[in-house]
């Protein structure tokens, strides 16, 4: 196992240094295609990169009004410091990541400015009315045709940068641009390795020692992780956004937004699938417990079949245009249950590490804690059922009838105020 804290220190180029609040502004007026975009003094500066990897300015020449947003990576993990030190290059990725992704699903991304190869910094478009899917989801939320965007948008990306719609010799050298290993490793060791393994980047409520203990030594578990894992690093299928989850995604005034492809690369196209469907998961055990309205719960079980839907859709709407004629309309079929089997395997690993592994999710992680508890509880349950059986799983609504009776079991009858 790699353990990123152990590796050399990454090179960083002449001239890279990390902003500041004080400096965004003179850096700013240095770039002229930035300053264009707002234009007028003083700037108002404020830092909100509450993630764990980077600085994120937002920059406007009024409060009022939308500006510009400068990402900049840092060589190391911000959530954990210089001791662990990470390549900034994840920037340049992530640019290269958005820029396929405007060719071939532009409505679902933020508008790119430009890409700072001194600095590493990406400038993109102020989403100054959107927020946060998680957040929005938290507080009780509808943003109605927010799954089936993502769902389009996963399905376009997926045809055009595989082997389906792509030349052959064009997804090559894509794939050499867009080689990410430092990231991967971070996907192959938290998500993939770690969580079911006793390791210090893991917590978890005391609480829940024996329901950790009794998953670690689960023999089908372990050997299901592993299978992931191997197709995860082996199963280099289309380009991948890497990260998207509900925190991934900005949604506000019927639009919805992917960001933060920094762990883009090449794998299985389920993993992205997966990842939002553990993510509605969470959701879904939070407002059980909060007890919230029936519609809303109702929105929260319909992100799955909805983006799996518009995905399905998109997929054979394309298909016509596909480059190589032997793949056949069976074939397609085939490649569609594979890529659901995929997903709902990842969805597991997603919804137990997102619990008990590195970062965890604001969905549960706010509840109070007897209801935290619970709410873990029951989405472990979940995420184990999926990891070993999600093979025997044959469809939505199957995948549909192993969460609801499994949140139901653990949650009915719970009801908290966060």
């Amino acid at each position: 196992m790699t353990d990123l804290r152990t590796d050399p220190r990454p090179a960083v180029p002449p001239g890279y240094r990390p902003l500041t609040i004080e400096d965004v502004p003179a850096y700013v007026r240095e770039h002229p295609h930035l300053s264009a975009l707002v234009p007028a003094d003083p700037l108002h500066v404020a830092e909100v990169g509450d993630g764990n990897l980077n600085l994120v300015f937002i920059v406007r020449d009024d409060p009022a009004r939308p500006g510009v947003v400068l990402k900049q990576s840092l060589p190391w993990v911000r959530v954990f410091g210089e001791g662990w030190p990470l390549t900034i290059e994840r920037a340049r990725r992530e640019a290269n990541a958005y820029a396929v992704h405007t060719r071939f699903a532009g409505a679902t991304n933020p508008v790119l400015h430009g890409f700072d190869e001194t600095r590493y910094v990406i400038a993109m478009e102020d989403l100054a009315d959107l927020r946060i899917w998680r957040g929005a989801l938290d507080d009780g939320e509808i943003h109605v045709g927010a799954a089936a965007a993502l769902g389009t948008f996963m399905a376009r990306v997926a045809f055009h940068t595989s082997d389906v719609g792509m030349e052959p010799a064009a997804r090559k050298a894509l794939m050499a641009r867009t080689i990410n290993p430092e990231m991967c490793g971070i996907t192959e060791d938290l998500v993939l390795t770690e969580p079911l393994r006793i390791h210090e980047h893991n917590r978890f409520d005391a609480a829940l020692d024996g329901d950790v203990a009794a998953l670690r030594a689960d023999e089908a578990a372990l050997d299901a992780l592993a299978t992931l894992k191997h197709r995860f690093l082996t199963h280099t299928e289309a380009l991948i956004h890497g990260d998207l989850h509900t925190g991934s995604v900005m949604v506000g005034g019927g639009r919805t937004v992917a960001i933060d492809p920094e762990f883009a690369a090449y794998g299985p196209i389920g993993f992205d699938l997966g990842t939002l469907w553990a993510n509605s998961v969470f959701a879904r055990a939070r407002a059980m417990v909060l007890d919230r309205p029936a519609d809303f719960q109702a929105h929260l079980r319909a992100i799955v079949p909805e983006s799996w839907v518009a995905f399905t859709d998109e997929l054979r709407r394309l298909w016509p245009d596909r480059l190589d004629r032997s793949f056949t309309d069976g074939m397609r079929e085939t490649w569609i249950a594979t890529i659901r089997d995929d997903a709902l395997g990842f969805a597991g690993a997603e919804a137990i590490r997102r619990l008990i592994g590195f970062a965890h999710v604001s969905d549960i992680e706010t509840l109070s804690a007897p209801d935290r508890v619970r709410a873990t509880r029951a989405v472990l349950a979940v995420g184990r059922a999926l990891l070993v059986a999600h093979a025997a799983i044959e469809d939505i609504d199957a995948f549909e009838a192993l969460v609801a009776g499994t949140l139901a079991h653990h949650l009915e009858g719970v009801h908290g105020r966060g």
